[in-house]
Protein backbone atom coordinates (compact mmCIF):
# COMPACT_ATOMS: atom_id res chain seq x y z
CA UNK A 1 0.00 0.00 0.00
CA UNK A 2 1.58 3.44 -1.25
CA UNK A 3 2.11 5.72 1.63
CA UNK A 4 1.16 9.53 1.07
CA UNK A 5 3.85 11.36 1.01
CA UNK A 6 3.52 15.02 2.74
CA UNK A 7 4.28 18.45 1.55
CA UNK A 8 7.67 19.73 1.93
CA UNK A 9 6.81 22.92 4.36
CA UNK A 10 10.12 24.65 3.77
CA UNK A 11 9.82 24.19 0.08
CA UNK A 12 6.21 25.18 -0.39
CA UNK A 13 6.77 28.45 2.16
CA UNK A 14 6.30 31.27 -0.16
CA UNK A 15 8.61 33.79 0.15
CA UNK A 16 8.51 37.62 0.43
CA UNK A 17 10.53 38.81 -3.13
CA UNK A 18 13.08 41.09 -2.06
CA UNK A 19 11.64 43.42 -5.18
CA UNK A 20 8.70 43.99 -2.91
CA UNK A 21 10.34 46.33 -0.95
CA UNK A 22 9.87 49.01 -3.67
CA UNK A 23 6.30 48.85 -3.50
CA UNK A 24 6.75 52.01 -0.45
CA UNK A 25 8.54 53.80 -2.29
CA UNK A 26 6.39 53.33 -6.06
CA UNK A 27 2.93 54.21 -3.70
CA UNK A 28 5.24 57.29 -2.14
CA UNK A 29 6.27 58.45 -6.11
CA UNK A 30 2.33 57.79 -7.49
CA UNK A 31 0.33 59.60 -4.52
CA UNK A 32 2.80 62.69 -4.55
CA UNK A 33 2.46 63.08 -7.91
CA UNK A 34 -1.05 62.71 -7.74
CA UNK A 35 -1.85 64.91 -5.32
CA UNK A 36 0.77 67.05 -6.83
CA UNK A 37 -0.90 67.38 -10.29
CA UNK A 38 -4.49 68.08 -8.17
CA UNK A 39 -3.33 70.68 -6.06
CA UNK A 40 -1.60 72.58 -8.64
CA UNK A 41 -4.97 72.25 -10.54
CA UNK A 42 -7.55 73.36 -8.44
CA UNK A 43 -7.49 76.81 -6.98
CA UNK A 44 -7.31 77.84 -3.29
CA UNK A 45 -10.54 80.67 -4.10
CA UNK A 46 -13.34 78.48 -5.27
CA UNK A 47 -15.01 81.57 -5.27
CA UNK A 48 -14.11 82.41 -8.79
CA UNK A 49 -13.97 81.65 -12.03
CA UNK A 50 -14.45 77.66 -12.91
CA UNK A 51 -12.42 77.80 -15.25
CA UNK A 52 -9.97 75.25 -13.76
CA UNK A 53 -12.80 72.53 -14.05
CA UNK A 54 -11.90 72.26 -18.41
CA UNK A 55 -7.93 73.92 -18.46
CA UNK A 56 -7.15 71.39 -15.89
CA UNK A 57 -8.88 68.34 -17.03
CA UNK A 58 -5.64 66.58 -18.45
CA UNK A 59 -3.95 66.93 -15.31
CA UNK A 60 -6.78 65.42 -13.21
CA UNK A 61 -7.40 62.69 -15.40
CA UNK A 62 -3.83 61.75 -14.66
CA UNK A 63 -4.33 62.19 -11.33
CA UNK A 64 -7.33 59.78 -11.44
CA UNK A 65 -5.05 57.27 -13.42
CA UNK A 66 -1.75 57.25 -10.65
CA UNK A 67 -4.21 56.72 -7.41
CA UNK A 68 -5.14 53.30 -8.10
CA UNK A 69 -1.72 52.25 -8.96
CA UNK A 70 -0.53 54.08 -5.81
CA UNK A 71 -3.17 52.19 -3.64
CA UNK A 72 -2.10 48.75 -5.74
CA UNK A 73 1.38 49.71 -4.49
CA UNK A 74 0.07 51.10 -0.72
CA UNK A 75 -1.07 47.38 -0.18
CA UNK A 76 1.79 45.70 -1.03
CA UNK A 77 4.05 48.02 1.34
CA UNK A 78 1.45 46.51 4.18
CA UNK A 79 2.23 43.09 3.28
CA UNK A 80 6.12 44.08 3.55
CA UNK A 81 5.92 45.26 6.74
CA UNK A 82 3.82 42.75 7.91
CA UNK A 83 6.70 40.33 6.35
CA UNK A 84 9.12 42.18 8.66
CA UNK A 85 7.36 41.83 11.64
CA UNK A 86 7.10 38.03 11.04
CA UNK A 87 6.73 36.04 14.02
CA UNK A 88 6.75 39.00 16.39
CA UNK A 89 3.48 40.22 15.62
CA UNK A 90 1.39 41.45 17.70
CA UNK A 91 -2.63 40.91 17.72
CA UNK A 92 -4.25 43.89 18.67
CA UNK A 93 -1.58 46.24 17.31
CA UNK A 94 -1.55 44.71 14.11
CA UNK A 95 -5.47 44.89 14.00
CA UNK A 96 -5.29 48.49 14.28
CA UNK A 97 -2.24 49.11 12.04
CA UNK A 98 -4.00 46.68 9.60
CA UNK A 99 -7.68 48.01 9.45
CA UNK A 100 -6.42 51.99 9.96
CA UNK A 101 -4.23 51.50 6.69
CA UNK A 102 -6.73 49.86 4.55
CA UNK A 103 -9.91 52.85 5.93
CA UNK A 104 -7.06 55.21 4.69
CA UNK A 105 -6.71 53.66 1.34
CA UNK A 106 -10.48 53.39 1.11
CA UNK A 107 -10.57 57.02 1.95
CA UNK A 108 -8.49 58.63 -0.53
CA UNK A 109 -9.83 56.36 -3.16
CA UNK A 110 -13.57 57.78 -2.40
CA UNK A 111 -12.18 61.23 -2.30
CA UNK A 112 -10.48 60.79 -6.09
CA UNK A 113 -13.83 59.25 -6.82
CA UNK A 114 -15.61 62.85 -6.08
CA UNK A 115 -12.56 64.33 -8.00
CA UNK A 116 -13.28 62.23 -11.12
CA UNK A 117 -16.71 62.96 -10.59
CA UNK A 118 -16.21 66.50 -11.42
CA UNK A 119 -14.19 65.51 -14.26
CA UNK A 120 -16.54 63.58 -16.01
CA UNK A 121 -19.38 66.20 -15.01
CA UNK A 122 -17.54 68.66 -17.18
CA UNK A 123 -16.55 66.52 -20.05
CA UNK A 124 -20.40 65.15 -20.07
CA UNK A 125 -21.62 68.62 -21.13
CA UNK A 126 -18.64 70.97 -21.61
CA UNK A 127 -21.34 73.52 -23.44
CA UNK A 128 -23.53 73.22 -20.32
CA UNK A 129 -22.63 75.71 -17.67
CA UNK A 130 -23.72 73.86 -14.61
CA UNK A 131 -23.92 75.88 -11.22
CA UNK A 132 -20.75 76.89 -9.53
CA UNK A 133 -22.51 75.37 -5.78
CA UNK A 134 -22.45 71.80 -7.58
CA UNK A 135 -18.06 72.53 -7.63
CA UNK A 136 -17.72 73.53 -4.57
CA UNK A 137 -19.41 71.10 -2.91
CA UNK A 138 -17.88 68.14 -4.46
CA UNK A 139 -14.28 70.00 -3.49
CA UNK A 140 -15.80 70.20 -0.05
CA UNK A 141 -16.43 66.77 0.30
CA UNK A 142 -13.47 65.71 -1.55
CA UNK A 143 -11.24 68.03 1.21
CA UNK A 144 -13.35 66.48 4.15
CA UNK A 145 -12.73 63.08 3.20
CA UNK A 146 -9.11 63.11 2.55
CA UNK A 147 -7.44 65.94 4.52
CA UNK A 148 -9.65 65.30 7.88
CA UNK A 149 -10.84 61.74 7.80
CA UNK A 150 -8.08 59.83 5.55
CA UNK A 151 -5.15 61.66 7.32
CA UNK A 152 -6.52 60.63 10.62
CA UNK A 153 -6.30 57.10 9.71
CA UNK A 154 -2.95 57.91 8.63
CA UNK A 155 -2.27 59.14 12.02
CA UNK A 156 -3.25 55.77 13.29
CA UNK A 157 -1.76 53.83 11.09
CA UNK A 158 2.09 55.30 11.95
CA UNK A 159 1.24 55.72 15.55
CA UNK A 160 0.65 51.61 15.87
CA UNK A 161 3.19 50.90 13.88
CA UNK A 162 5.72 52.94 15.54
CA UNK A 163 4.07 51.06 18.96
CA UNK A 164 4.84 48.07 17.10
CA UNK A 165 8.25 48.89 16.44
CA UNK A 166 9.39 50.28 20.11
CA UNK A 167 8.15 46.88 21.44
CA UNK A 168 9.69 44.65 19.12
CA UNK A 169 13.18 46.60 18.11
CA UNK A 170 12.60 45.73 14.51
CA UNK A 171 13.29 49.34 13.86
CA UNK A 172 15.97 52.13 15.22
CA UNK A 173 14.89 54.49 18.02
CA UNK A 174 14.88 57.66 16.35
CA UNK A 175 12.67 56.73 13.69
CA UNK A 176 10.00 55.39 16.40
CA UNK A 177 10.36 59.57 17.81
CA UNK A 178 9.81 60.50 14.03
CA UNK A 179 7.03 58.55 13.46
CA UNK A 180 5.32 59.39 16.75
CA UNK A 181 6.18 63.10 15.88
CA UNK A 182 4.43 63.26 12.51
CA UNK A 183 1.54 60.78 13.56
CA UNK A 184 0.72 63.26 15.97
CA UNK A 185 0.86 65.97 13.41
CA UNK A 186 -1.64 64.23 11.44
CA UNK A 187 -4.15 63.37 14.00
CA UNK A 188 -4.00 67.21 15.16
CA UNK A 189 -3.91 69.05 11.89
CA UNK A 190 -6.47 71.56 11.09
CA UNK A 191 -5.28 72.55 8.00
CA UNK A 192 -7.09 71.76 4.80
CA UNK A 193 -4.65 72.17 2.58
CA UNK A 194 -3.73 68.85 0.25
CA UNK A 195 0.27 69.54 1.26
CA UNK A 196 -0.35 68.45 4.21
CA UNK A 197 -0.96 64.86 2.66
CA UNK A 198 2.37 64.82 1.47
CA UNK A 199 3.61 64.03 4.64
CA UNK A 200 2.29 60.40 4.65
CA UNK A 201 3.76 59.48 1.64
CA UNK A 202 7.03 60.81 2.77
CA UNK A 203 7.37 58.90 5.84
CA UNK A 204 6.67 55.62 3.80
CA UNK A 205 9.39 56.40 1.64
CA UNK A 206 11.89 56.70 4.59
CA UNK A 207 10.51 53.61 5.73
CA UNK A 208 10.91 51.55 2.48
CA UNK A 209 14.39 53.19 1.51
CA UNK A 210 15.64 51.52 4.90
CA UNK A 211 13.94 48.40 4.52
CA UNK A 212 15.62 48.06 0.81
CA UNK A 213 19.14 48.83 2.28
CA UNK A 214 18.69 46.14 4.83
CA UNK A 215 17.08 43.82 2.59
CA UNK A 216 20.26 44.57 -0.05
CA UNK A 217 22.80 44.36 2.95
CA UNK A 218 21.37 40.78 4.27
CA UNK A 219 21.41 39.72 0.54
CA UNK A 220 25.13 40.60 0.25
CA UNK A 221 26.19 38.49 3.23
CA UNK A 222 23.85 35.59 2.45
CA UNK A 223 26.22 35.58 -0.92
CA UNK A 224 29.15 36.07 0.73
CA UNK A 225 28.39 33.23 3.26
CA UNK A 226 27.39 31.34 0.34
Amino acid sequence: MATEQKPNEKSNRLVTPRAAAFAGILFALLFTASVTLIRTTIPDDLSGSLDWVTSGNTRLSIALFLMPLAGIAFLWFIGVIRDQMGELEDRFFSTIFLGSGLLFLAMVFVAMAIAGGIVATAELEPERVVEQDVYLFGRAIMLQVSNVYALRMAGVFMSSLGTVWMRTGLMPRWLVVVTYFLSAALLLVIDLSLWVTLVFPAWVFLISAIILVRNMRRAGKEAAAA
